[in-house]
């Protein structure tokens, strides 16, 4: 029982790190569509200038602008492990809930490699993070999504505060990238 928790934090945490990068990517075009800023107080620790900054981010696909970003590290290398770049990168429209470096260290050390060594379940996992249609900040008030995983996800909240599956805080939200919306979360999430 204690491992397949593991497995299935291991597998949240990798696919937290896949999704962020994915959303840094994304986000720029769903913001210059809807009008709206990226929001949250996490937004502030983005770097100012630069390919893994806001404006950086907007000019590239999610999987590049993640990987670009020093915030989303262990998200981008688990995309790479599970070869999910180029499907990422050519997805239009997604919106990607990307756990942030802080969210795959809530995983023990162990777990994450395990993880990041299954290909199959990384990428589910990973898959799980990544909704196929741009989710504006209003829809993100009380939404229900499925995910490139099959499985649903849920969001609620008001204001510049909303949460995913009632356990993953969007630190900043609303970040465009050329073909995407990025959310960065603080926790990897967990297909059921």
């Amino acid at each position: 029982m204690n491992v397949t928790r593991i497995h299935r934090s291991v597998f949240a945490a990798s696919a937290a790190v896949v999704f962020s990068a994915v959303m840094g990517i994304a986000a720029p075009t769903a913001s210059a569509d809807n009008g709206t800023q990226p929001f949250g107080p996490g937004c502030s620790s983005l770097p100012a200038d630069g390919q893994g900054s806001l404006a950086g981010m907007a000019n590239d696909p999610v999987a590049t602008a993640a990987s670009n970003n020093p915030e989303l590290s262990t998200l981008a290398a688990a995309v790479k492990a599970a070869d999910l770049g180029d499907t990422l990168n050519n997805s239009k429209d997604i919106t990607v809930f990307a756990p942030t470096n802080a969210a795959f260290e809530k995983i023990p050390k162990a777990d994450l490699d395990a993880l990041l060594a299954d290909k199959t379940q990384l990428a589910k996992v990973l898959k799980y993070h990544v909704v196929g249609e741009k989710i504006t900040k209003s829809d993100l008030a009380k939404g229900d999504f499925k995910t490139l995983e099959g499985s649903n996800l849920t969001t609620s909240g008001s204001g510049d505060s909303f949460t995913v599956n009632d356990s993953a805080k969007i630190v900043c939200g609303g970040i465009p990238t050329a073909n995407a919306t990025v959310e960065l979360i603080d926790t990897v999430l967990m297909p059921e």
